[in-house]
C-alpha cells in the first residue's frame, strides 16, 4: 500500500466494528521492493508528499526490520507495535495475537485427544514457529503433551520412541506430540515414530487456521492499550521505539534493539515442560 500508494483515510466508522475480527482488517503481505534502498525511498518519498508525519508499524520481525530501516535512513518518525503469533519479538513478554493462536492450538489439541484416546494412538501435531518455539511449548503445557519439539532444544528422536514405547507397555492409552515447524516436519516426525515402533501414529498440521479466529479477551486489552500508547507516542513526537508488555506493564523498548536482539524462550517454561511430562 505504501509503495503503490493504495491509501485511505481512517475514520471512526471504519474502526467501529472490528474489534471482535481475527487477522488484519489492514490487509498485510510481504514486500520484496522494500529490501531495496530504491523501494524504501519510494515509500518515504509516497510519505512526504502525503503529508504524513509519522507512521506506526504493526507487525512481526520483517516488519519491524522495515520500520528500523526507514528510519535509519530518513529519519522518519516511527512506532511500532508487536503483532506476531510468534511471539519472538525481543524485550517483551506478549506480542499481539499470541493468546489468540495459542488457544486456537488448545482447542484442536482438545479433539485431538477424543480421537487418540479411543483409538489408543500416538497424535504428532504441528504448529506454527520456524524460529520460535514459542507457541508449540505454551500449548503444550497447557494441553498436556508428552513431549515438545522447538527449534531451541535439541532432541533425539530415537529416545523419545524408546520412552513411549515403555509408556505404552506401561497402559499409557495414547500419546501427544506437539512439533514446532521449525524444530522438525511433523509428518517426518511420524514416518519415524510408524516406522520404529507398531504404534499407530497420525500427523496433524494445523497450519493458517492458528492465524485467524476472534481475538481473545487478551489480545483485545491488550492490543487496545498498546495502540493507545503507540499514538499517544507520534503526537509526542517521539520514534524508534516498540510498545509491548513485560512482567504486566507496557513497556517501550528501542526499534533497534528488538529487531536486533533474539528472543530465547523463557527457561521457566522449558523446565516445566521437562518435569511435568
Amino acid at each position: 500500500g505504501l509503495l503503490d500508494e493504495d491509501m485511505w483515510e481512517l475514520e471512526s466508522k471504519d474502526v467501529g466494528d472490528i474489534i471482535q475480527r481475527g487477522g488484519t482488517f489492514l490487509g498485510t503481505a510481504r514486500c520484496k521492493d522494500w529490501t531495496t534502498p530504491e523501494g524504501r525511498r519510494r515509500g518515504h518519498e509516497n510519505l512526504i508528499e502525503r503529508g504524513i508525519e509519522g507512521l506506526c508499524v504493526i507487525g512481526g520481525d520483517g516488519s519491524l526490520r522495515g520500520a528500523q530501516l526507514l528510519t535509519e535512513e530518513f529519519g522518519f518518525p516511527i512506532v511500532g507495535l508487536p503483532g506476531t503469533i510468534d511471539n519472538d519479538v525481543w524485550g517483551m513478554d506478549y506480542t499481539i495475537g499470541c493468546d489468540t493462536a495459542a488457544n486456537t492450538i488448545i482447542d484442536a489439541i482438545n479433539k485431538l485427544r477424543d480421537t487418540a484416546s479411543a483409538h489408543r494412538r500416538i497424535i504428532v501435531l504441528e504448529v506454527m514457529g520456524r524460529g520460535s518455539g514459542w507457541l508449540a511449548l505454551v500449548s503444550g503445557i497447557s494441553g498436556g503433551a508428552e513431549y515438545i519439539l522447538v527449534p531451541e532444544e535439541k532432541f533425539d528422536l530415537a529416545e523419545i520412541v524408546n520412552d513411549l514405547t515403555n509408556a505404552y507397555e506401561h497402559g499409557k492409552r495414547y500419546i501427544l506430540i506437539v512439533v514446532a515447524e521449525g524444530a522438525a516436519k511433523g509428518q517426518d516426525v511420524c514416518d519415524y515414530i510408524a516406522k520404529h515402533t507398531d504404534i499407530e501414529t497420525r500427523v496433524s498440521v494445523l497450519g493458517h487456521i492458528q492465524r485467524g479466529g476472534s481475538p481473545t479477551v487478551i489480545d483485545r486489552v491488550r492490543a487496545s492499550q498498546l495502540g493507545e500508547q503507540a499514538a499517544l507516542a507520534l503526537i509526542s513526537g517521539l520514534s524508534g521505539i516498540v510498545f509491548g508488555y513485560h512482567k504486566g506493564h507496557v513497556v517501550s523498548v528501542n526499534l533497534y534493539d528488538a529487531v536486533n536482539n533474539k528472543k530465547a524462550l523463557d527457561p521457566e517454561y522449558l523446565h516445566l515442560a521437562k518435569v511435568l511430562f
